[in-house]
């Protein structure tokens, strides 16, 4: 890499590293160990794959896209590792969680948020993180009108699952 390469990804840490580990946040319902990997997972491939940037889009919305894939092979991992050790832990996992979102609206957002389908998770963390609709549009190849619906419907979803909570 050129020096000029790595002031590059400096910036570019620096400017979406709150952003990338927000958005894996949503991705591991809250799980703070398994964002931090994640979100070191999707600056590893920023960084492999910098001198392939086109500029066809903004610097912003190809990390969304790393890390929304990151997060979904993530996913893709956990989902093939077995839902029998999943149900195994889940009382006691829930019991913990339950215990500690009381305490923390945030842990209760972020397990709601876990509960979406994974689009949604993406696409409600990209509101939280203030994203224009053209710009969630862009990234999600949808109309920004069509982007204004899901969101309405993401968060009616988030009522009712946070009224459970």
């Amino acid at each position: 890499m050129t020096t000029n390469n790595k002031e590059v990804f400096e910036r570019i840490y620096q400017q979406n590293q709150g952003m990338v580990l927000q958005m894996c946040l949503g991705f591991v319902k809250g799980d703070e160990d398994s964002a931090n990997d994640l979100s070191q997972e999707v600056f590893i491939s920023v960084w492999n794959n910098l001198h392939k940037f086109k500029g066809l889009s903004s610097y912003k919305t190809w990390i969304y896209r790393i890390t929304v894939n990151t997060c979904l092979q993530f996913v893709k991992k956990e989902n093939k590792k077995g839902e029998i050790r999943t149900q195994e832990f889940k009382e006691v996992v829930e019991e913990t969680q339950d215990e500690a979102s009381h305490k923390n609206p945030i842990s209760d957002l972020y397990k709601a948020i876990g509960q979406l389908k994974k689009v949604d998770r993406l696409l409600i963390m990209m509101v939280l993180e203030n994203e224009d609709n053209d710009t969630i549009a862009e990234i999600m190849g949808i109309s920004a009108i069509n982007v204004r619906v899901k969101i309405h419907r993401v968060k009616k979803r988030l009522e009712k699952i946070l009224k459970n909570i």
